[in-house]
């Protein structure tokens, strides 16, 4: 460790605040995944299940706003403000660091557009959310051909981890529904299911106590 420079620790901190992200982003997939029409848990409650994925998406948006910020101020490579948000833009590896910025881009329209979910209608809100399917595995593929720890080791593990864990949710969640609904109506209501958010807000006003707050991020059959 006394190796460390200036330099060398924004290279560590960009790389580590990224596995955390993706380990956290993982987990609110799985957690939206698991989660029922009802929004529950089995053992928890609403309010529960809801404060739980608001914290830890809270948490996977503090952690990728360090990543951002580490990797832009990063001086071993010159990556800029913009190409964080402009897909492809990155003098360097710019196709794994473009996917990366597509998956900034839609974390930040699910972000935008949960906070303003009460001036939004449901169905405009559910289809923008869609796009939650494709920022988890564009952060993936990203992780994979941006960093080469990842191809071995602990690193790619966690990688491993991660893949298998939400590949594990959505086997369930899809055979709960098959299981569920007669065969010929299953394909539109697991799609239909899929794309039902975790309840932001409570059956009746005087339980404010189940939402606690805006909830940042969605996902399939939940958020991300």
């Amino acid at each position: 460790m006394t190796g460390i420079t200036h330099t060398t620790a924004l290279w560590y901190a960009s790389r580590a605040t990224g596995v955390v992200t993706l380990v956290l982003l993982t987990a609110v997939v799985v957690l939206g995944m698991l989660v029922n029409r009802q929004g529950r848990l089995p053992g928890l409650p609403r309010f529960a299940v809801t404060g739980l994925h608001r914290n830890i998406s809270l948490l996977s948006v503090v952690f990728l706003a360090i990543h951002v910020l580490t990797a832009i101020v990063d001086p071993y490579v010159t990556i800029g403000l913009a190409a964080t948000v402009i897909p492809f833009a990155s003098p360097y590896k710019p196709f794994w660091l473009g996917l990366g910025a597509l998956s900034l881009d839609l974390i930040a329209a699910l972000i935008l557009t949960s906070l303003a979910r009460g001036r939004m209608s449901r169905r405009a809100w559910r289809s923008i959310h869609w796009l939650a399917y494709a920022a988890w595995p564009l952060a993936v593929l990203h992780s994979i051909g941006s960093n080469t720890d990842s191809r071995s080791g602990v690193m790619l593990m966690v990688l491993v981890g991660c893949v298998l864990a939400a590949g594990t949710a959505l086997a369930w969640r899809l055979s709960r529904m098959a299981r569920e609904v007669p065969r010929p109506r299953r394909a539109a209501a697991i799609l239909t299911q899929m794309s039902a958010p975790v309840p932001l807000r409570p059956a009746s006003p005087g339980r404010t106590h189940e939402t606690g707050g805006h909830q940042v991020t969605a996902t399939t059959a939940g958020q991300l």
